[in-house]
């Protein structure tokens, strides 16, 4: 089958959502479908304001012959940027399905960036944006509770998986001496960092990504090591020479990173909030605790063979599979789940 992907967030960005369509996609095409995605780099684009990283395509009038060029079999939305809505307007007006996805806690975001605004004003741009669609895909059940009390509807639940063939335990690992804490994600506002950078914790703290708030934070602590992105094997090799995953965010709806970190047998600190509380063990693979130097302290003592264990369990085709599941053809008829195209 045809399956076409709109999404606002696509390469050279770096983070979770990126991440999770790189996997599907490749799932995807593993299965026999021919995937297409319509991206910022398919048209004109510009720089977001006052986040460069994110490209906002403009020319967006060539959205709807760039679906029908395709013609798929059915789309998925990934995104309520501008590409996203675009292609959620052509598709509506003809009647056409669709799914969709709510990959972030976009409405905590946009507080977080511009605190005069009123979350309500947020909630109510997701409720507009997927309305019509006929799933919307969300990675947890904690998740489709909350956006279900703001008012969201046909909430759908697709779990997100992690590369166990790139991250996994290194073959030989001594125990840093002193200690070495990993940040691994997007240097903004809304990841919270700073609860990360201000705990009085032994030895080395390590930031991995890059974003708006890194000219800030690399000048106000100057004895961390930020990394810039790495990818692949270096960022393989980064979560297994880390201690502990220190994971500040609270606003995260999952945070892949997490998954990463304990597929290469490294535990994570965390706050009990949504996102942590769905991807880790308590006491197993991570410790949460509002206390967050206590919940790396305590870290440090638990079992990365039982974090390799528990990561191991989550792939990326039965991701793929169950994002399958949940799609519909154009004409509204389901998609059959996991079949080559006919012809």
């Amino acid at each position: 089958m045809r399956v076409l992907i709109v999404s606002d967030a696509w390469l050279p960005q770096v983070n979770g959502v990126v991440t999770c369509l790189q996997a599907l996609v490749a799932e995807l095409q593993g299965l026999g479908h021919q995937v297409k995605l319509l991206t910022p780099q398919d048209f004109r684009h510009l720089p977001c304001p006052s986040y460069p990283e994110i490209a906002l395509a403009w020319d967006l009038w060539r959205v709807g012959p760039a679906i029908r060029a395709f013609a798929p079999d059915m789309v998925h939305l990934a995104t309520e940027g501008p590409l996203g809505w675009a292609a959620r307007c052509w598709l509506d007006r003809r009647g056409l399905a669709f799914t969709s996805a709510i990959h972030t806690h976009f409405p905590q975001y946009v507080t977080t960036r511009w605190p005069w605004l009123p979350l309500s004003w947020g909630y109510a741009w997701l409720r507009a944006f997927h309305r019509p669609s006929q799933a919307v895909l969300v990675s947890t059940e904690r998740m489709a509770a909350e956006f279900g009390q703001w008012g969201l509807s046909n909430l759908q639940l697709w779990r997100k998986g992690v590369n166990t063939r790139l991250f996994q335990p290194p073959l030989e690992r001594t125990e840093s001496s002193p200690p070495v804490f990993l940040y691994v994600g997007r240097v903004a506002p809304e990841k919270n960092i700073g609860a990360f950078l201000d705990l009085d914790l032994p030895g080395s703290k390590r930031v991995v990504g890059d974003g708006p708030q890194r000219a800030e934070l690399q000048a106000r602590y100057p004895h961390v090591e930020f990394l810039g992105y790495r990818q692949g094997a270096a960022l393989a090799e980064a979560y297994g020479g880390a201690s502990v995953l220190v994971f500040p965010s609270r606003t995260d709806t999952y945070g892949l990173v997490m998954l990463e970190a304990l597929a290469c047998g490294t535990p994570v600190a965390a706050f009990p909030v949504a996102g942590p509380l769905d991807v880790l063990t308590a006491d197993v693979s991570g410790v949460m605790n509002e206390d967050l130097r206590e919940a790396c302290l305590a870290a440090m003592s638990l079992s990365r063979e039982a974090c390799a264990a528990l990561a191991a369990q989550q792939s990326w085709r039965a991701s793929a599979l169950e994002f399958l599941a949940q799609q519909v053809l154009l004409d509204g008829q389901p998609c059959q789940l996991g079949l080559a195209p006919s012809a």
